[in-house]
């Protein structure tokens, strides 16, 4: 995937969750009317913070696609990260409107006044939502969009939800528990809760600059360890902003080495770790052999190979 086509497919991607979230607004806010639901009402909530997180999302996305500049050297990825963030918040909150809601109409035991047209609702919204999610999923597997992954959550959330209508009105209409309705709209609210504290610790993450999961510097270093240039990398840094992952290293040379054969030999290292890892960029600094930096720890991978 290239670099070009990667905002291409987030701004498509997040115009698509614009778009589904007005669609099923209108469902859903006709659904809770008729039916005075307090689980349908929880749903329909959700979908309108989802139309706000979705164009918050189309507008980080848009951001975090403009090239790097004077202000920005690193770019402006950092934005998928910031609207991933507010998109929690927004989560969070609905989740404790809904389950004080539910709660109130769980001590009531008020049923819903028309399940057939809730469920009816709640299956062409839910039909809806596996459509989008199927589109989100794949953006996501070629993108690794922080933002969309949100709001790739949020729709995972709302289907949840929509399911969640159906079985209780279900319950109400014809097993005749009255209280089904507020007993999901609670469960509803812990589902977003957690979703919420889930999506922001990602979010935060990204914005403190933490470093790559274990396993994914493993696989870097597993590429690298095949470099015979290599065999002196250390002080290994990463971080990921938005779309892009960055890393930084040094590595040895002889003290003869000249600057321009040192340059030559970065360039051909730093066009095969690009070419295992796409979206990456580097900062690599010569070293002269035997240098110790103090931070500086071989990383095992690659002194294990260079001692065969």
């Amino acid at each position: 995937m290239g670099k070009a086509a990667t905002p291409n497919l987030n701004q498509r991607a997040a115009i698509a969750s614009v778009t589904m979230a007005t669609v099923l607004l209108g469902l859903k806010g006709y659904g809770a009317v008729v039916t005075g639901s307090v689980a349908m009402l929880a749903s329909l909530a959700d979908t309108v913070l989802d139309l706000i997180a979705s164009l918050v999302t189309l507008y980080g996305v848009h951001i975090a696609a403009q090239r790097a500049d004077e202000q920005h050297r690193f770019g402006h990825g950092k934005a998928e990260s910031l609207a991933a963030l507010f998109q929690t918040m927004l989560i969070a909150a609905s989740a404790v409107a809904i389950g004080v809601r539910a709660a109130m109409a769980l001590a009531e035991g008020t049923p819903a006044a028309s399940p057939e047209a809730g469920i009816v609702v709640s299956l062409v919204a839910g039909a809806a939502t596996v459509l989008l999610l199927a589109y989100q999923r794949s953006v996501i597997a070629r993108t690794h969009s922080l933002a969309i992954g949100a709001d790739y959550l949020h729709y995972q959330s709302d289907l949840a939800l929509n399911a969640a209508v159906i079985v209780a009105l279900l319950l109400e209409r014809f097993a005749h528990f009255a209280r089904a309705d507020a007993v999901f709209g609670l469960g509803i609210a812990l589902w977003l809760g957690w979703g919420a504290w889930s999506s922001a610790r990602h979010a935060i993450d990204q914005l403190m600059d933490r470093e790559w999961p274990e396993a994914k510097r493993r696989a870097f270093l597993d590429v690298a360890s095949t470099i015979p240039a290599l065999a002196g990398m250390h002080d290994l840094r990463t971080r990921t902003s938005g779309a892009h992952d960055f890393a930084q290293f040094h590595m040895a040379f002889p003290a003869e080495t000249s600057v321009g054969t040192a340059h030559d030999v970065m360039d051909d290292v730093e066009a095969r770790l690009t070419a295992a890892f796409p979206d990456l960029q580097l900062i690599i600094h010569p070293d002269p052999i035997g240098h110790v930096d103090p931070e500086g720890a071989l990383p095992a991978a690659i002194a294990e190979r260079s001692e065969i």
